[in-house]
């Protein structure tokens, strides 16, 4: 009986902690979407409910090509990044275990190396010493592309791991050439992996602001420096549309997620079906 009483404290204590946190990173994403449904220009006073935020979202061609823009930056950036950091991936798990550990730790120093970092040096060495024009937008899509790769990188090394490696050198003996093999046998068991890094890549690329204000065109504007830019003194209808892009953009997250886990759920279950 003392055990049970003794716990709960503990066990309530937990509970208060969780959802303060929960409160802590959801309540203003919360408060702004609310905000993004009235007619208020600043936050602090509730105004009447209105759709003109997500109306001038949609049809003010600035923020509908900054938009675009920045989706096709990040879905062509993360598709090349996903490509080079799944090769990198392959080809470290394949080699000798002392190439393959210089390879991971190179690979650990953008990831820990702090974006604004990154960034500069990408623009010292291709616009500055290659003289590579940043109205090329190759600039831009490097440094996403060099931001991007390693985390694909450490989304799919773990897959590679827990393969038979000796599944490809069988291929191998049966006559396969290597890039049979390597389509046909190992690439379908790192699936999983490949997509988690592909969407950490979009979502990286997305969320993006230090490389895309010193690699990208004067003409350009990701979401995220737009964003910044607006609050330094853009007018009340752009600040208040970001309102709405704000609350868009996480709704898509929330669905993504959700979808995610009920298919893992599923396939969960079905692999207990079939062991059943």
């Amino acid at each position: 009986m003392n055990k049970t009483v003794s716990r709960t404290p503990g066990r309530t204590w937990r509970i208060v902690f969780l959802i303060a946190l929960l409160a802590f990173l959801y309540l203003p994403i919360l408060i702004l979407a609310v905000y993004s449904f009235t007619t208020s220009t600043q936050i602090g006073a509730i105004r009447g409910f209105s759709l003109q935020n997500y109306v001038t979202l949609f049809t003010m061609p600035d923020l509908r090509n900054m938009i675009l823009g920045t989706i096709v930056l990040a879905f062509g950036s993360a598709l090349i990044a996903t490509v080079l950091g799944t090769l990198g991936a392959i080809g470290s798990f394949y080699s000798k275990s002392r190439f393959s550990g210089a390879m991971n730790a190179i690979n650990q120093i953008p990831v820990v190396n702090a974006d604004v970092v990154t960034g500069f040096s990408l623009c010292i060495l291709l616009v500055v010493v290659l003289h590579i024009s940043k109205d090329t937008y190759f600039p831009l899509v490097a440094g996403h592309v060099t931001l991007c790769a390693p985390f694909v990188y450490l989304s799919v090394m773990p897959r590679i791991k827990q393969m038979d490696p000796s599944i490809y050198e069988a291929a191998l003996d049966l006559g396969a050439t290597p890039f049979r093999a390597l389509t046909k046998i190992v690439i379908p068991q790192i699936v999983p992996g490949i997509l988690s890094g592909f969407a950490l890549a979009i979502t990286l690329s997305l969320d993006d602001y230090f490389i895309a204000t010193y690699t990208k065109p004067a003409t350009f504007d990701t979401i995220s420096t737009y964003v910044v830019n607006a609050t330094k003194g853009a007018q009340t209808t752009i600040k208040t549309a970001l309102w709405a892009l704000s609350t868009v953009i996480f709704l898509i997250v929330v669905l993504v997620v959700l979808g995610m886990n009920i298919r893992a759920m599923r396939a969960e279950k079905a692999v207990k079906r079939e062991h059943i």
